[in-house]
Order: structure tokens, then sequence, then C-alpha cells
């Protein structure tokens, strides 16, 4: 049952896909994925390029079933739409490229060759239905795999639309089928078919570690993009007027609901309550509401449970900067930045996963590296510094797989992602994104008697 977060109303129903129909999709992709595999490299990147095609020319009508079934915010869901499209675009640029080596050994020829692994599972999330779907379903489709996508139950209807899409484009039937149904049936039954070469997790940490126990029975290919619960690092020598301005999006991009929002604002203490008087008017300045509206810059959380989980963080009559948020029907939670919060609180050590973040003093280099690394993650944070030499030390320090200097940009597709310590493992996105889908096989020509 499909929930416009934003009304709380019922918009699609949609089957659950049972063990039973995960097995038969196994096959059916594995015979799908011979015939994509022995096509021309060049016919495989025309295919693709005509299904990012047909993405773009519905790109309008994924954006409002995104708004629809997510609460995005219209503009967020056009850019994701044309993520795809682009995803799909650089995919394909990267197929006729995708060859192996020439090693030089005595008594003859070294090659190697990369070759698909077979299926490829996706399991992707709630937040970001259309894109992080489009991670790991682009390259694998790119490097000969066939795919079998599982969106999250809340958010099924832009996987589904665009499987019609890959189909219409003249992808091959069967070749990339979408499994919508629950995790704990239609998920684990992906991750243990025997099947399934790779498994490609976005989610949350528990369930990751979770996943990578089952595949470590079958010693399965998996990468996994997991929590976040990141530093936004500002300086005194910053521009703070600009660091001020930009924190609130940083955090409140969907509605808070980014595994790469910087939701910990650690600021240096001698310029504190400065940066305090500059973001209050820049959280107020929010606007919350209505996703399908243009004017609107935060949505809806994702569903009852997930509003429940955020004000379970914020206590009643806490300190804090607070916007406005609407009242009656939908998930709604308005911006909030927690002030004098213990560094160690939950609040300020877990992912939130809302529009909630924390604001910390720090007093120098040392202390905003202690700060920004003690959690359990390491995805991405922001550092903001006039200082070149500062910058490149605190890159160095903090313990981040994405970080920016003054900005926030944390995700392009053509720079790799993914995280440190309990935030991931493996990489996505890139130059070596299609290699990330095959195996390397090794041949040794023998040119002596």
């Amino acid at each position: 049952m499909v929930r416009n977060p934003a009304t709380e109303e019922v918009v699609a129903t949609v089957p659950a896909a049972t063990a039973g129909d995960v097995d038969v999709a196994v096959r059916r992709a594995a015979a799908a994925q011979r015939t994509w595999a022995a096509l021309a490299p060049g016919d495989r990147a025309r295919l693709l390029r005509r299904f990012a095609s047909a993405v773009d020319d519905h790109r309008e009508e994924l954006a409002q079933l995104e708004v629809t079934e997510a609460g995005h915010v219209v503009g967020n869901a056009r850019w994701e739409a044309g993520n795809v499209r682009d995803l799909l675009d650089y995919a394909a640029g990267g197929v006729e490229r995708l060859t192996g080596r020439q090693i030089p050994v005595p008594g003859g020829m070294d090659v190697t060759l990369l070759e698909p692994l077979g299926v490829v599972g996706v399991i992707a999330p709630w937040n970001f239905p259309m894109p992080i779907a489009a991670w790991g379903t682009a390259p694998a489709l790119a490097a000969g795999n066939a795919v079998l996508l599982k969106p999250a139950e809340t958010t099924p209807l832009t996987a589904l639309r665009l499987a019609e899409l890959a189909l219409a484009a003249g992808l091959p039937e069967n070749l990339f089928q979408v499994l919508a149904g629950t995790g704990p049936t239609t998920g684990t039954a992906l991750v243990e078919h025997p099947g399934v070469a790779k498994i490609v997790f976005t989610g949350s940490t528990r369930v990751g570690k979770e996943i990578m126990a089952r595949c470590a029975q079958q010693v399965k290919r998996l990468t996994l993009e997991l929590g976040g619960k990141n530093p936004n690092i500002v300086f005194a020598d910053a521009d703070l007027e600009q660091a001020a301005a930009s924190a609130p999006m940083a955090f409140l991009d969907n509605a808070g609901q980014d595994c790469c929002a910087r939701t910990r604002i650690l600021v240096q203490r001698s310029v504190h309550d400065r940066f305090l008087e500059l973001l209050a008017p820049a959280v107020a300045g929010v606007t919350v509401g209505d996703p399908a509206d243009e004017g609107t810059d935060m949505g809806p959380l994702i569903s009852a449970s997930q509003l429940d989980r955020v004000r379970g963080y914020v206590p009643d009559g806490a300190a804090a900067i607070r916007g406005s948020a609407p009242a009656g029907p939908g998930y709604w939670f308005p911006p909030t930045v927690l002030t004098g919060v213990d560094p160690a609180s939950p609040v300020a050590c877990e992912e939130v996963f809302g529009p909630v973040a924390v604001i910390v003093p720090f007093d120098d280099e040392a202390d905003a590296v202690r700060l920004a690394n003690a959690t359990s993650y390491g995805l991405s944070g922001s550092i903001w510094t006039r200082d070149v030499g500062r910058a490149l030390r605190m890159s160095s320090a903090v313990a981040a797989g994405n970080l920016s200097v003054n900005s926030h940009a944390s995700v392009r597709y053509w720079t790799p992602f993914g995280g440190f310590r309990q935030s991931g493992l493996g990489r996505e996105l890139g130059p070596d994104a299609l290699a990330a889908f095959t195996e390397t096989k090794n041949v040794f020509i023998a040119t002596e008697a």
C-alpha cells in the first residue's frame, strides 16, 4: 500500500513478490543476461541510450510519481529523474571502454578479460527511490549483467515505471525486472538466492550488517551504502554569511532523509554566537509545505513511523532554532537546530533521518577533528575555511568517504561515492563503476614451444 506522505491518502496498492516469485525472476533474468552479454558493446550502449532518452521523454511523469509516493519537492523530483537519464547515458559511454589489459610475461602473453557477473540484485531505499536505484542498475546493465531491482515497499511506483520504459526502449524482456515487496520476504530471498551474483544495498547500517552476513554464507559480492552522521565544520576564518546561509538545506534536503545530511554543525567557539545569529533567519526562511508547489523548499517525512522516530530525538522544550511546518494531514516536522546539546547524546551521535541538526562549538583544528570523528559513521561532510592548508589538513584528518570544502556537494555520477567505517563498503558511481560489476579473468597464452 503506497501513501502520499503529504496527505496520508492511499494512492496505489502493489502486489508483493514472494520467495517463489524471486526464484522465477532470477531464472528468467539469467536467460536474458546471456542474450544481453552476447550483444556487441556498441549495441548495448545504443539500447542504454535509448533507455535514457525514454526516461527523459517521461521525466515530468516520473517526477510527479516521486512527489506523490515519496513527498519530494517537485524541483528535486525533476532533478532525480534527470539524474537517472544522466546515469544511463554515462554508463552507456563506458560500455565500449570496459577493456582488459595486456601484461608482459616471460614465454608468452598475458591478457585479462572483464566479464559480467550475471544477475545483480539492487535493493533501493525510499529516501531517493529513482537515483539510488539507477546507481546500481545503470553500470550493472552496461557491464552486461541482468538486474533485479527491489524498491522500498513505500516507494515502488517509479521503479515499476522505469522497468516499463526499459522494455519500451528495446532492452530484452526480463533483463531489468522490479520485485516489489518487503525486506524480510522479497529482499531476503533476493540476497540468499544462489543465482544472484552480487547485491547492491542502500539503507540502514543495521540492515546492511544483516545482508553482509547473509552474503558471507555464499561469499557473494556486495556493495553497501549505509548511514551517516555528517559534520559541517565552520572555522572562524570562513565566509560565515555563506556558511550560515547554506547550512539549513545541507541537512533539510529531502526533509533530512538523506544519508549525506550535514546534521552536526561544528562551529569554532570564537564565532559560535555570531553564526547562530546568521543561522536563525536562514532556518526560518525555509518554506515547508505542499511538495507539488514550485516554491516549496522542504516536504513531509515519508511515514507516520518515521515522524514518530524523529519526534523521539527532540525533547519537549529543548533549546533550539526552529522553523515552521504545516498542521493537519501529512507527516510534517519543522526544521530544527538544537543548541546546547551534549556531543555524546543520542541526537548528536545517531542518524535521526529527519530535519534535525545539532550545533556544537569547538576550539581548534584538533578539537574539530575529534568531534567530527566521534561517530561510528564516515560518509560525508563539509569544511568551511579560507585557509587552503587547513582545508587540506582537515580533509585528510576527517574520516569520511566524501568531503566538500566551502560547499555541501557530495554526489556526482562521474566521481566515486561511498563511506568509511559503518557507512558502507565499496564504491559506487564514477569511472570505475562498470568494472565493479565484472569479474576479472586472467589468460596466459604461451608463445614458446
